[in-house]
């Protein structure tokens, strides 16, 4: 795994935020990457991808979204909303003295981006919205909301390894048993006694729960078309996903005729991004970009 610097700023309303930096290999002055995690997870995810993307030549900033591994907490969990994340990534920005950026967004981080996009365009160079967009298939919405948050009892690292399976084999079914250990470590720490907890505040769900994301909106729409008709755009779909339903993706697909597509074979919501279909995507749209 490359090296990488730790990166610390605060949000606006105070709270401490954290991401991984991973020089770019040959110095290069390309514009860096800005990568953002899916809803439950972290900086982590992206520990295959961002020294990749450095070795071709990019810094990349891998974040933990508030809530989240380095990060620190909100005391109000109603703060745990898009437009709070997207303010903290124009911190994290003004921070690092970074002007624009390629953004790679997983679940909500692709949501993140396109909040973003909304509020200061100018900053996105382009987008890669992974397994993402404006709307959702129930399907997968009602399986996140059946582990995001809840009290699970986890004593050991095996019984940790044995939840994600439960929750996510039908999204990754083809993971070996070392895939899945590794997917466990990146979500999870251990506490003082060397027992693994998820890696995120509980209160992330309370939006959630308070007010249930809707299947569709005219609003996420809106921030979806904003950001694809005016930035290059690349979206990633995991063949099996329970999110991205295959006719949601088409329908984004006719709305944004120029934004480039790829698919991930047997993979569901979302793709780790170390598939081979993904990075070969990803590579070459930001091959030739600046």
């Amino acid at each position: 795994m490359a090296d990488f610097k730790e990166r610390r700023w605060n949000a606006p309303d105070g709270v401490p935020l954290f991401a991984r930096d991973y020089p770019a290999a040959d110095g290069a002055a390309r514009l860096p990457v800005i990568c953002i995690h899916g809803l439950t997870r972290n900086s982590r995810d992206f520990e295959d991808m961002a020294p990749w993307l450095a070795a071709s030549g990019r810094r990349v900033l891998a974040v933990d979204v508030r809530g989240r591994g380095k990060s620190g907490r909100s005391a109000d969990p109603m703060h745990y909303q898009l437009p709070v994340y997207a303010r903290d990534m124009l911190a994290m920005l003004d921070a690092l003295g970074i002007a624009r950026a390629h953004f790679i967004g997983t679940s909500m981080g692709g949501l993140i981006t396109m909040m973003l996009a909304a509020r200061h365009r100018r900053v996105i160079a382009s987008a890669i919205l992974n397994d993402v967009g404006p709307e959702v298939d129930p399907a997968g919405i009602a399986r996140i909301a059946g582990y995001a948050g809840q009290a699970v009892a986890i004593e050991t690292w095996d019984d940790a390894v044995a939840h994600f399976k439960r929750t996510s084999s039908v999204a990754l079914p083809n993971l070996a048993d070392d895939d899945w250990r590794v997917l466990t470590e990146r979500a999870c720490i251990a506490d003082e006694q060397g027992r693994p907890q998820f890696d995120y505040d509980p209160s992330i769900a309370v939006p959630i729960m308070a007010k249930p994301l809707p299947r569709r909106s005219l609003l996420a729409w809106l921030l979806f078309l904003r950001l694809a008709r005016s930035r290059p755009t690349l979206l990633i779909r995991g063949e099996l996903s329970d999110l991205l339903s295959q006719s949601i993706a088409a329908k984004m697909r006719r709305a944004a005729p120029r934004m480039a597509y790829a698919e991930v074979a047997g993979v569901g919501h979302a793709p780790l991004l170390s598939e081979d279909a993904a990075k070969h995507a990803i590579g070459a749209f930001l091959e030739a970009k600046p």
